[in-house]
């Protein structure tokens, strides 16, 4: 069994073992394959601009279904998108359960920059709750749910914690969360991993190239953005000085959800694998650190978004889009 299962919830029966395909038996094959090779699922969703009150706006991405059900809203990783394989793969197996989705993109993740110089971070719970606050508004009766993928996961759970009682998310899925920013930022920094964050700076410098304007304006010196190696060193020109941290230490201290674990009080599953290749195994929080409605599912393998199964090689499909999307569906039949 590659599973270990802290069960709390009524329901933890759905929440079958994981077993990697044997084809796929490392942490960085299970992370690739889930997060660049893996063939994305076809599903057609509708595009909304959702504008803040500030001016700018986020872009929404809708899975339509029968009205008057529970609504997921997906949140995705740094540098992701509703494009990203795994959300894609979330899509469709919410679409076969009959369920209703919305992707909420962060600030320029929609395939068009943002028209501030802000932008997001693992810490930015402000656009999610000037959303979920409008969709409450627009569907007071629909009860919400929502999936979280590692960036992403970390601002759900850390709005979560923030609005206890007041969150209108009645359950949540958590996956691959980075829960000590300042000890997963180093972790990219180290051996084979190094490459995950070469990609990922890849991706954020096309993304600052095309603000280039807008960012110099702000007082951001691209040059040393654009140059940066190492994440610590993005969050250092580019996450703090944007969005008013003081140092990239000041920016994980008070972003990272682990502090925010004990004041959870929605059902709320975490998903995560001890090999890891972004994070480090200390960083999950112990079940006494969450709060009482909070189940884990530790796996000694899984990789990074990946836990992929299947006997036949190429033909890999997705513990994620099972059990814990089971575990999600049912919370919020109860």
């Amino acid at each position: 069994m590659e599973l270990f299962t802290d069960p709390r919830s009524s329901d933890s029966q759905v929440l079958t073992p994981f077993r990697p395909a044997w084809w796929l038996p490392g942490a960085h094959l299970q992370t690739l394959w889930g997060g660049l090779l893996r063939s994305p699922a076809r599903v057609g969703l509708e595009r909304e601009r959702f504008e803040l009150q500030d001016g700018d706006f986020l872009d929404l991405d809708w899975l339509d279904g029968p009205r008057g059900e529970s609504l997921i809203v997906l949140l995705h990783g740094l540098a992701g998108s509703a494009q990203s394989p795994y959300m894609r793969g979330a899509l469709a197996a919410l679409k076969q359960r009959g369920m209703r989705a919305v992707v909420m993109h962060f600030r320029g993740c929609g395939g068009e920059p943002n028209r501030l110089a802000r932008g997001y971070h693992s810490g930015e719970t402000e656009d999610l709750g000037e959303f979920l606050r409008a969709l409450v508004q627009r569907e007071p009766n629909t009860q919400l749910g929502a999936l979280g993928f590692s960036l992403g996961g970390n601002v759900l759970l850390k709005y979560l914690g923030e609005q206890g009682e007041a969150s209108p998310i009645g359950a949540a899925l958590a996956v691959s969360v980075p829960y000590e920013l300042s000890a997963c930022s180093g972790r990219l920094d180290r051996g084979l991993s190094r490459l995950y964050r070469r990609w990922l700076l890849g991706k954020i410098r096309r993304d600052v190239l095309a603000k280039e304007k807008i960012l110099a304006q702000a007082g951001i010196d691209v040059k040393r953005v654009i140059g940066a190696e190492s994440l610590r060193e993005l969050d250092e020109f580019l996450t703090a000085p944007l969005h008013g941290f003081t140092s990239p230490e000041d920016y994980y201290q008070r972003c990272s959800s682990r502090q925010f674990m004990p004041a959870i009080t929605k059902a709320t599953l975490l998903v995560h694998a001890l090999d890891d290749p972004f994070l480090l195994p200390r960083v999950v929080p112990k079940p006494e650190e969450c709060g009482p409605l909070v189940e884990q599912m530790i796996s000694t393998r899984g990789g990074h978004v990946g836990f992929l199964q299947g006997r036949f090689p190429g033909r890999a499909q997705s513990w994620l889009d099972g059990p814990p999307l089971d575990w999600l569906a049912a919370q919020l039949t109860l």
